[in-house]
């Protein structure tokens, strides 16, 4: 049986990229949480005035991939300690937050942070949200990366990188057609 996880970790084509190389991922959806506007564009988003974050929505095998180390990968590949932004995207949308969706799910958010504090000696600001809801980015944002994002010099600057991370600090949890 699958389960769901939210986190938002700066640009959702890039931590979309990310989550579709990790074992157990079934399937990965690029949103907005977090806001008050109801079903928000991604040019109201964009504009930092709708209150919501960049996101993704990762459903996954909890037999393969367990939601705390689904919460270490995406701690270890964003940079939870930027207040509003990651790299050249700034704005409370680019924020890094973790949405659980249960009581068990923001326990483990806020061990899974500690982890990352005591690891790094550092301090994240990532938050923990929610509940809120979930809005679905337009059809053209979807599994971006594997169309459009390979010819977006943007995207080529910032996802190899990040998926380098990945197969270097995760990679017993990387696909291996990835």
């Amino acid at each position: 049986m699958s389960e769901q996880a939210i986190v938002a970790g700066g640009c959702f084509w890039c931590t979309e990229a990310v989550f579709r190389d990790v074992v157990g991922v079934s399937e990965v959806e690029s949103g907005y949480i977090g806001g008050q506007t109801a079903n928000p564009s991604y040019k109201e988003v964009c504009s930092g005035t709708t209150g919501h974050a960049e996101a993704i929505r990762v459903t996954y095998d909890p037999a393969v991939l367990s939601y705390g180390d689904l919460l270490d990968v995406f701690m270890g590949t964003h940079d939870p300690t930027q207040l509003n932004r990651q790299g050249n995207d700034v704005g409370t949308q680019y924020r890094s937050a973790i949405f659980p969706l249960s009581d068990e799910q923001r326990a483990e958010a806020e061990a899974a942070i500690g982890r990352w504090n005591a690891d790094h000696g550092a301090m994240a600001v990532t938050t923990i949200e929610g509940p809120a809801e979930w809005y679905p980015a337009e059809d053209y944002h979807q599994e971006y990366w594997e169309g459009e994002g390979q010819r977006n010099p943007y995207c080529l600057a910032v996802i190899p990188p990040k998926l380098q991370k990945l197969r270097k600090s995760f990679a017993g949890k990387v696909r291996e057609t990835a």
